[in-house]
């Protein structure tokens, strides 16, 4: 029988290889974090085993499920094998079930040092709500501030200092605004992202605070977890200001205004602010667009519609417990480094 690991145990193991046997699309939905997908049926497989196990029992779905996985053992072990290099697999499917059990005993007869999963995907489903459910263990640090100002560039930097700082947005791959997904890959799923998000909580649990952008509890379609929510209400504050040139020029920069993709997905963007802009004005933008004439559409973005909109100040303020000037992001780094060390220890 294969060696059984549980979630705890499964994600503390070094250097351990996580595969997820599970079918494509529900490798697709959500998976553990890193793992990768040696799928043991695929879809229209997966349902036609379950259809027969509903219908016919137990056995005639097991026959018709190693009837479509023996023609490509071989190759799914010398998979398992790359995989692996030495290290050991952790395996898992839904439930830990015939799946995972199947092919661990395939593996464990050719050599491979495997572990399975106990309880499958559900199991560590359970590990991240349960996470996520219970008052957030660390301290949060928030970074305020205007559009433009650098707060992801801000906490990248930071990280590079290895100081914790959670880049929600980055997770949920979106910017959370009416322009959040130009340029950007689809969001995950709701799933994945509250993996991702207990991944990078419990790998700063032990520093005792997170630095995170300020952010409302929808990013795009991805939810915050109330826990999140909470601990930021209680943060310490971090405003960011940046002069409106820098502003420009990084709104730019990220949304990529030389991409005719990107420029066609910005008008786009524009198009959905009718009500709040005034359709002139939208069209005298998506003209302007056209003509090459970004700058001006941003700079006319940041002061008319989202400055007003967030009414973060331009300057220091002493309704923040540190303001730093996001000119220079790496200054701004270092001046937050060096006042989050002492605010810490105190």
């Amino acid at each position: 029988m294969s060696k059984e690991i549980t979630v705890s145990e499964a994600l503390a193991l070094p250097g351990a290889k996580l595969i997820d046997v599970r079918s494509e699309s529900e490798f697709t939905e959500a998976t553990l974090p890193g793992a990768l997908n040696i799928p043991l049926l695929r879809d229209e497989e997966r349902i036609m085993v379950g259809t027969l196990y509903k219908n016919e029992g137990v056995d005639i779905a097991r026959r018709h499920g190693i009837d479509f996985v023996a023609p490509r053992l071989p190759q799914m072990v010398q998979q398992f094998k790359e995989a692996s290099g030495g290290a050991p697999l952790v395996v898992f499917c839904w439930r830990g079930g015939m799946r995972s059990k199947s092919i661990c005993s395939v593996l464990e007869s050719v050599g491979l040092p495997v572990f399975r999963l106990i309880g499958g995907y559900k199991a560590y489903r359970r590990y991240v709500n349960e996470y996520l459910n219970r008052p957030l263990p660390h301290k949060v640090v928030v970074i305020h501030g205007l559009t433009g100002v650098g707060k992801t560039e801000l906490l990248q930097e930071l990280r590079k200092m290895d100081l914790p700082s959670v880049d929600l947005e980055g997770l949920a791959s979106n910017r959370g605004s009416v322009f959040g997904q130009i340029g950007l890959k689809p969001q995950p799923s709701q799933k994945m992202f509250d993996g991702l998000l207990v991944q990078e909580l419990a790998f700063w649990e032990s520093i005792g605070y997170i630095i995170v952008e300020c952010e409302s509890k929808r990013i795009g379609r991805i939810i915050l977890p109330g826990s999140l929510v909470q601990g930021m209400k209680s943060a310490v504050r971090i405003l960011a200001y940046s002069s409106i040139e820098a502003r420009t020029e990084r709104i730019i920069r990220i949304y990529g205004g030389s991409s005719d993709q990107n420029r066609e997905e910005l008008k786009k963007a524009i198009g959905s602010l009718n009500q709040r802009l005034g359709r002139n004005k939208v069209v005298e933008l998506n003209e302007m667009l056209d003509k090459g004439n970004i700058n001006q559409v941003v700079q006319y973005l940041l002061i008319s519609y989202y400055d007003p909109l967030y009414k973060y100040p331009s300057q220091p303020s002493d309704e923040y417990d540190f303001s730093v000037d996001t000119d220079d992001i790496k200054a701004a780094a270092e001046k937050i480094k060096i006042f989050l060390r002492r605010k810490m220890l105190r």
